[in-house]
């Protein structure tokens, strides 16, 4: 068990640390708002704030000092991004924290198809290599994102073929977090597969979004080919422009239709269907409504 209750939240900033610190304050927990600019910092009861930043391996370590456990969400897409998450970890160590709750991706494999996942395995394996306690909650694709992979005309497109995907709400995910994070050595060791409860085509979501948008939204199926050069005007570097295209790909390889319970299992109550998700949340996909351009 933890000797001290306070628990450090990294990605407070963003939509799903964000969650999770909110939550926590809600259920009256210590905790520790780890962010690189403090004036961005949520304000929330019980929470106080440290500045640290995933490239500063020192102001990480001051920041955890103190704390028994580490909310870890993972870093946004960089090239540096192993090295990144392995400065979390060693500071987490450095720091005395005794348990981290690390936001993996589902299928993480040192040569999965989604090459974005890649570092989360070799995230997982540093986290284990240092001896702490600690829990891994692989994430599928977020439900909340799938909206924005419309483009202005109203179509998907991607290499996902007839590939499903189970697609699970950052709020699910937020649940869960919470349920691993207060209760202290009931889930070391374990990690968690973050799904909904259904596994979709990407024809089938772009029919659900059809529904809710009041015209047609529809799926194209680009070939590997079609999908680099339709992104290449974007400018991106390589490697991130190869994360957008393997994302789709995982889709039509099977590597993401494989449905969990649990998200049930740990927070208590089922997670959220496609369907429930647009009727909760209507911003979600405002802009879909709008009649595209000509």
């Amino acid at each position: 068990m933890s000797t001290t209750d306070v628990i450090a939240v990294t990605g407070s900033t963003g939509g799903l640390g964000g969650r999770v610190a909110r939550r926590l304050a809600d259920r009256g927990a210590r905790q520790r708002l780890v962010v690189r600019d403090p004036g961005r910092a949520p304000a929330l009861a019980g929470a106080e704030v440290a500045t640290g930043s995933y490239d500063d391996p020192e102001g990480l370590r001051r920041a955890f000092e103190g704390a028994g456990t580490l909310f870890m969400v993972s870093a946004s897409e960089d090239p540096d991004r192993r090295r990144l998450h392995a400065n979390v970890v060693d500071a987490a160590v450095d720091a005395g924290v005794e348990r981290i709750v690390y936001t993996s991706f589902f299928g993480a494999e040192p040569e999965c198809t989604f090459t974005f996942g890649r570092d989360h395995w070799h995230a997982e394996q540093h986290i284990k290599a240092s001896g702490l306690r600690h829990t891994c909650l692989r994430d599928n694709l977020y439900i909340d994102f799938l909206p924005l992979m419309v483009g202005p005309d109203g179509v998907v497109r991607g290499p996902a073929g007839n590939g499903r995907v189970a697609a699970v709400t950052r709020d699910d995910i937020a649940d869960v977090a919470v349920a691993v994070l207060l209760d202290d050595g009931a889930h070391d060791g374990r990690t968690y597969d973050m799904t909904g409860p259904e596994a979709l085509t990407m024809a089938e979501i772009a029919d659900e979004l059809s529904q809710v948008a009041g015209r047609p939204i529809a799926y194209h199926n680009e070939t590997l080919e079609e999908a680099y050069a339709s992104r290449a005007h974007y400018g991106a570097p390589d490697w991130e422009v190869a994360g957008w295209v393997t994302t789709y790909a995982a889709i039509a390889n099977g590597d993401l239709d494989q449905v969990s319970n649990d998200v049930e299992a740990v927070s208590g109550h089922p997670p959220m269907s496609l369907a429930e998700f647009l009727r909760r949340n209507p911003d979600s996909y405002r802009r879909l409504t709008e009649a595209p351009p000509p």
